[in-house]
């Protein structure tokens, strides 16, 4: 019989999971509902990593797992993070592309399908630019100071607007796996990378269900990662205020050398203004130690060497618990 020339390339899709038990099956419903049309053109894979989950997370993926042998859940040990858990679904997966999504539903399924064809067009990366979101003011407000801050400071150029939610072909994928630093930036890293990038504009919706896992003090902590991890710039402005200080120094033993020798009567003798300048230059002082007690803490944990993460298991495809004991009672026999 004649075989077909041209086999289908594998797509795969990796969400993270922490504390989703009521966005699972509707996500993987409706993912399933948007790639069902292409299904003759792609292999369908669908990695779920779950985050050490405090719900019932876990317990939805194995039911989805049992239903759907296309489904991979990956189990950590304990809560990573988000750019680890997305990390370990890179680590693991093996297809021509794969998409990276968010699982709460804000990043809308149905935007695959566009980043699909910019891949089709060649394109090594295609990522997902928000051209609006439904968030609180405050949110949109740090969101925009982010990107305008990480622009200024970064070295390479991270698109404004966007999230980890990408398609990123399978050689990026591998270059990715090469970068194991421990204070991740997954966005910034595959602008390091290269390769051919473009954007698909879409609006991000509401999430669906549940609470956001990055609060603000994991926002900010997120926002360091990204600055600290690809700039220097920092440093460079703990010199440059100390050029400025000391300028600042300078021209006030002139204007104190030129008080006393041209105007002596003038000259009111205190505290005030040593004190205030000590509590300046200690509070500059703090802040210069500050920052680079971030850059030294990053290499101490890098360093270090240890583990990304912790896999507890790996199950693709799991069995129902009634297809499990017919499986025990077939060994046994």
């Amino acid at each position: 019989m004649p075989t077909d020339p041209t086999p289908r390339r594998r797509v795969a899709f990796i969400f993270p999971i922490y504390n989703e038990e009521a966005n699972i099956d509707l996500l993987h419903r409706t993912v399933d509902e948007v790639t069902a049309p292409l299904a003759g053109r792609y292999d369908f894979s669908f990695i779920y990593v779950d985050d050490g989950s405090r719900d019932a997370s876990l317990d939805r993926l194995t039911e989805l797992g049992a239903r759907d042998p296309r489904v991979t859940v990956v189990e950590l040990s304990r809560n990573f993070g988000h750019q680890m858990a997305v990390t370990a679904g890179l680590d693991l997966v093996d297809a021509d592309a794969t998409v990276i999504m968010d699982s709460d539903l804000q990043d809308p399924p149905r935007v695959a399908l566009e980043l699909l064809e910019k891949w089709e067009e060649g394109y090594e990366v295609v990522y997902a630019q928000r051209r609006s979101r439904r968030d609180s003011p405050f949110k949109r407000f740090t969101a925009s100071a982010f990107y305008w801050f990480l622009q200024k400071m970064a070295a390479v150029e991270i698109p404004k607007n966007t999230g980890d939610f990408r398609l990123v072909d399978r050689k990026v994928v591998d270059e990715l796996r090469k970068y194991r630093e421990r204070d991740r930036f997954l966005r910034g890293l595959v602008s390091y990378v290269g390769f051919r990038q473009t954007a698909v504009l879409f609006d991000r919706d509401q999430r669906h269900a549940g609470v956001t896992g990055y609060p603000l003090t994991k926002m900010l902590r997120f926002a360091a990662d990204g600055i600290l991890g690809f700039s220097t710039t920092p440093l460079r402005m703990i010199t440059r205020m100390g050029y400025l200080i000391s300028m600042l120094s300078f021209l006030g033993v002139l204007y104190v050398v030129g008080v006393k020798l041209f105007a002596p009567e003038t000259a009111v003798p205190g505290w005030a203004f040593i004190t205030i300048a000590m509590f300046f230059l200690g509070g500059i002082q703090i802040i210069m130690l500050g920052v680079l007690g971030s850059y030294i803490g990053r290499t101490y944990s890098q360093v270090q060497n240890r583990p990304l993460y912790t896999v507890a298991s790996v199950r693709t495809g799991v069995p129902s618990a009634a297809e499990a004991g017919e499986d025990r009672r077939s060994a046994a026999r």
